[in-house]
């Protein structure tokens, strides 16, 4: 696939841990650059049935960041309803995944779009299946990647472990997102000049706890990102 200047994958140190909120981020402030945006996050467990159709509140995030509107099927594939990791709950409700049908999805939804925000699922390196990962994923979608680095305890080792896998995949880590998970970390600060010495890619961001509706959050989590050192 020819490349794309304005296409991430984006994955994190854990589940949990904002990557939906930086994706949906990263969707306005682009759109904020006159960019048309779409997200797309492939697979989503957890989903919930409102007025006969399921819903999954990250991949709705997604959709209302998003300024083009499309086809749910396009932008998450894979949408299950048990909250628990997408192996196991692929082979309790008998889903076959397949990294073909994510490629395609994500093929047909760059030609709608001048940017694709792709969020994985849970950390880097979650099964989806027997046979593959999420970096396998990753790795065929052939995307930057950004990471985000939820800060909390433990996020230094977390960090550089996932930014160790991300390159031995041979992908580019084009930047990471510091986003405050634990408001009372100690040494929030220290914590990030750490990652700062030890991550080769630009940090573009430092995410505070948001106290906003959550209609809001993704318009206020972009204030707080710096894409001009994306390349």
């Amino acid at each position: 696939m020819q490349k794309r200047l304005h296409d991430f994958f984006v994955t994190g140190t854990d589940t949990e841990i904002g990557k939906t909120l930086v994706s949906a981020a990263l969707l306005r402030a682009m759109q904020a650059q006159g960019l048309q945006t779409v997200g797309m996050k492939p697979i989503a467990a957890g989903a919930e049935m409102h007025e006969g159709i399921l819903h999954n509140e990250d991949v709705d995030m997604l959709v209302a960041a998003a300024s083009i509107k499309t086809e749910l099927s396009l932008v998450c594939p894979y949408l299950m309803q048990t909250p628990a990791a997408p192996h196991i709950v692929a082979e309790l409700e008998q889903v076959k995944i397949e990294l073909s049908l994510i490629v395609n999805s994500y093929q047909q939804l760059r030609e709608q779009a001048d940017a694709v925000v792709v969020e994985g699922v849970g950390g880097f390196c979650v099964p989806l299946n027997a046979q593959v990962t999420t970096a396998d994923m990753a790795q065929e979608l052939a995307l930057p990647v950004i990471l985000v680095v939820g800060m909390r305890l433990g996020c230094i080792n977390h960090a550089l472990l996932t930014v160790e896998a991300i390159v031995a995949r041979g992908l580019r880590l084009a930047g990471w997102v510091a986003n405050t998970v634990d408001a009372n970390m100690l040494y929030p600060q220290e914590n990030i000049n750490a990652l700062r010495e030890r991550i080769v890619a630009p940090m573009l961001g430092h995410i505070p706890r948001l106290n906003v509706p959550d209609h809001e959050k993704a318009e206020v989590a972009a204030s707080y990102l710096d894409l001009s050192q994306l390349k």
